[in-house]
C-alpha cells in the first residue's frame, strides 16, 4: 500500500501557480461546450488535461557544480555555435557560444537557472513572434533578457517568444541571488531560450539532443575535453 501511495505521489506532478487560472478556463469551457453538444465537452476535457501537463512543475535533481552549467529548459538543443550576443544584454561585441533550447507545447515550460550566481540585469526588448526554431528568432521576436554574475564570468539566458508562446514571466528581479536549478521565469505555448556561456566554457550537448531542466549539462569550465561529439543510433 505504501508503494502504491508513492507511485502515485510521484506520477502526480504539481501544477505551477501561474497555470491554476488556465486550467479552470479550460475546464468551465468544456462545460459549456458540453451544454452544446456531449462530444465537446470531451475534446474540451482532452485539452484541459493537456493545459494542467503544460504547466506542470516537477521537482528536479540539480548538480552542485559552480564548473557546469545545466539546462536553463526541457526541450531540444536546436543551436550550438559562437554568436556576438544582443546588444542590450552589455556582454560586447565578441562571439560567444550560444547554445539554444526549443521547447514545443509538450515541454515543461518552467525555466532554471542555469548556474549558480547574481542576476545584475534584466532587460525586455518587446518583438515578433516568428517561429522560434529560426535563427532570427534571437533577434526579431520578443524577449526577455538576464544576465547572471557567476564564478567564470557574466553568462546571459534569453528568453525568447515563440509563434503560439504570447507572454514571458520573469520573477526574479535585479541583485537577486540565484541558485543553479532555481526557478526564475516562464513561456507559455512553445518557445526558446539562448544560453550564451562565458569564455572557456566547452559545449556538452549536440544539436538534437533532448534536455532536461535543472538537470542535463549543456556545458563545462576548467575541462581539458574538447566539445562533445555525439551520433544517432
Amino acid at each position: 500500500m505504501v508503494n502504491l501511495l508513492d507511485t502515485i505521489r510521484n506520477t502526480l506532478v504539481p501544477i505551477h501557480k501561474e497555470g491554476y487560472v488556465f486550467v479552470i478556463a479550460f475546464f468551465v469551457a468544456s462545460l459549456l461546450l458540453g451544454l452544446i453538444a456531449a462530444p465537446l465537452f470531451w475534446i474540451g476535457l482532452v485539452l484541459t488535461l493537456w493545459c494542467a501537463y503544460f504547466f506542470r512543475d516537477p521537482e528536479r535533481v540539480i548538480p552542485q557544480d559552480d564548473d557546469i552549467i545545466v539546462s536553463p529548459a526541457d526541450g531540444r538543443v536546436s543551436s550550438v555555435q559562437m554568436v556576438v550576443p544582443p546588444a542590450e544584454l552589455g556582454l560586447g561585441s565578441e562571439p560567444m557560444l550560444r547554445i539554444s533550447v526549443f521547447m514545443n507545447v509538450f515541454d515543461c515550460h518552467v525555466n532554471r537557472s542555469p548556474a549558480r550566481g547574481r542576476v545584475s540585469q534584466i532587460v525586455y526588448r518587446p518583438g515578433q513572434f516568428v517561429n522560434a526554431e529560426l535563427d532570427k528568432a534571437s533577434v526579431d521576436n520578443e524577449r526577455n533578457g538576464l544576465v547572471i554574475e557567476t564564478k567564470h564570468g557574466k553568462l546571459g539566458v534569453v528568453q525568447i517568444a515563440g509563434l503560439v508562446a504570447r507572454r514571458i514571466l520573469c520573477f526574479v528581479h535585479q541583485n537577486e541571488p540565484l541558485d543553479a536549478g532555481e526557478r526564475f521565469g516562464l513561456i507559455r505555448f512553445g518557445s526558446r531560450l539562448d544560453i550564451y556561456v562565458p569564455e572557456g566554457g566547452q559545449p556538452r550537448v549536440s544539436l538534437g539532443q533532448r534536455t532536461i531542466c535543472g538537470e542535463t549539462v549543456i556545458a563545462e569550465f576548467n575541462s581539458n575535453k574538447g566539445p562533445t561529439i555525439s551520433r544517432r543510433n
